[in-house]
């Protein structure tokens, strides 16, 4: 992806949060010179890589596949006592995330407002294999009944736990407008607890066209 559009997806991002009154940490604004010898204070932001994260998983077509995430906060199953977590995200119409699932987090996905968000769903085995099992979902507590496969519509207010190993694809319906979503799950793990039923590359490789309005996550190595 280029830093141009990167910057632009957030310019747009901010406009959206703004419309749907969902307001972002002071740092999210921050650019990178705030960052500079913030380490110390700020460790907590960076070593659970809260903040900026965009991605098109390796497609180079963001418009169909991609997810513009913000993670508020995030704790650490090394150290610490927060044991949970939370994001926003903004997903667009007809804008894939690929299947995938995740071996030890659980997590609520929230239809914060906006459109209408779809989901598609199957249950993996041991060896992440999608079968053709039916099982039983949560949502908003209410127990459902699914098939491998089935699709379901979260209208604003709605949503989902997601468990381990029940695997999920989601995009924005179309002719509904994006979609605010959020996320609250056990500790978030990026690096080491998503399985892609595709490959995909999870964090972008950059052309670096002009300078960054804000940090991404996998920016902090290279500026902090």
């Amino acid at each position: 992806m280029k830093r141009s559009e990167i910057n632009h997806l957030m310019m747009e991002a901010k406009e959206f949060f703004h419309q749907c009154h969902f307001h972002l940490p002071p740092w999210a604004f921050w650019s990178p010179s705030d960052w500079k010898d913030k380490y110390e204070t700020c460790s907590e932001i960076i070593d659970h890589q809260l903040g900026w994260d965009i991605t098109d998983f390796g497609r180079n077509d963001f418009s169909k596949y991609g997810l513009l995430l913000f993670t508020i906060r995030n704790g650490s199953l090394e150290k610490g006592t927060k044991k949970y977590s939370e994001k926003v995200m903004i997903v667009n119409e007809e804008q894939v995330t690929p299947l995938h699932f995740h071996w030890s987090k659980t997590e609520d996905i929230i239809n914060r407002g906006g459109g209408n968000l779809m989901m598609e769903l199957y249950l993996a085995d041991n060896n992440d294999h999608l079968t053709e099992k039916s099982f039983t979902i949560s949502m908003d507590g209410i127990t459902r009944n699914l098939n491998a496969g089935d699709k379901l519509t979260l209208t604003p207010g709605e949503s989902i736990t997601l468990v381990p190993f029940l695997t999920h694809l989601f995009y924005g319906e179309k002719g509904k407008g994006k979609v605010l979503v959020g996320e609250v799950s056990s500790v978030n793990d990026d690096k080491t607890d998503n399985c892609f039923i595709d490959e995909v590359g999870r964090f972008p490789l950059i052309d670096e066209d002009e300078e960054p309005l804000h940090l991404l996550v996998s920016d902090y190595p290279n500026y902090i």
